[in-house]
């Protein structure tokens, strides 16, 4: 299946495509309009993280990749071809809400080759002033975070879940990106909010929000926990853990990611009785290549 829209930060115009992949593939990119070049979504390509995150191998860049990556944890995707024509994915209504309505509809096909999941044996606690992330061994995937805005409409807010049972898609997929028009003309000016409306992102204004209403109650956390499962599928494999943070953002998020595999000691690879096979996009919804 395939969607078409413009790039949050870029602003530019882009198709994307989804496409099956052998199992142990793993997520991989192809940039169509560079000959098919190939990122692999995983840590090692990690590039820049302050407002969104992005992916880059010799020099080729795969931009805001997070919804999409979030989405297909979601929906337990372990392997897929992502094509894409630009630089930057596509932002659509700011969640991951389509892109997981893209996967559906593509369906969903099991692979003969156990999964293989990533089982946190040992505590790994960060800290950067009074942001926090950590992740502390458990036996299934579960998320935990707190946010602090001096906005009299988001303040501190706290939103835990667990990954199973389809809580994603109930809880966490439909929660938007967000965004002040306080700080609208700071960011245009680095370069950045350039593809940004009130039809892909929850605006604040100084005592409201422009475009009501919320699709959640604490929708501005609930978009932080999308985003944090997005960067941690760079780690490359579904976790078996209990993740924790605090006003963290992108580059701790990834920060997690990079300090946990470079050291084995904390994790394990595992495989769980009774689970799922892993799953890849089914081959006869995506026929064809992109134009």
């Amino acid at each position: 299946m395939e969607c078409a829209g413009i790039g949050l930060h870029s602003g530019a115009p882009v198709r994307l495509r989804i496409l099956p992949a052998p199992a142990g593939s793993g997520i991989v990119f192809h940039r169509v309009d560079l000959d098919g070049f190939e990122v692999e979504a995983v840590s090692r390509n990690v590039a820049r993280v302050s407002y969104a995150t992005s992916l880059m191998k010799k020099g080729v860049l795969i931009s805001t990749t997070e919804h999409l990556l979030s989405a297909f944890i979601g929906t337990g995707v372990d392997n897929a071809i992502v094509e894409l024509d630009n630089l930057e994915l596509p932002i659509l209504d700011g969640s991951a809400r389509p892109f997981v309505e893209l996967i559906q509809q593509a369906g969903i096909r099991k692979q003969r080759r156990p999964r293989t999941y990533l089982r946190i044996r040992h505590a790994l606690e960060l800290r950067e002033g009074d942001k926090f992330i950590a992740v502390y061994p458990a036996e299934t995937y579960s998320v935990s975070y707190t946010i602090d805005f001096p906005h009299r409409l988001i303040g501190k807010e706290t939103f835990s879940v667990q990954l199973a049972n389809g809580s994603y898609l109930r809880e966490i997929a439909s929660a938007r990106t967000f965004g002040s028009r306080h700080d609208e003309q700071t960011l245009r000016n680095m370069g950045l909010i350039r593809g940004a409306s009130r039809d892909n992102c929850v605006v604040l204004t100084r005592d409201a929000v422009e475009n009501p209403p919320l699709r959640f109650a604490d929708e501005f956390v609930r978009h932080k926990v999308l985003d944090l499962i997005g960067d941690l599928a760079l780690l490359g494999k579904q976790i078996l853990g209990n993740v924790v943070a605090d006003r963290a953002g992108h580059a701790m998020h990834t920060a997690l990611v990079s300090r946990l595999l470079r050291d084995h000691t904390l994790w394990e690879e595992t495989t769980v009785e009774d689970d799922p096979n892993p799953v890849s996009l089914a081959a006869h919804a995506m026929a064809g290549q992109m134009a």
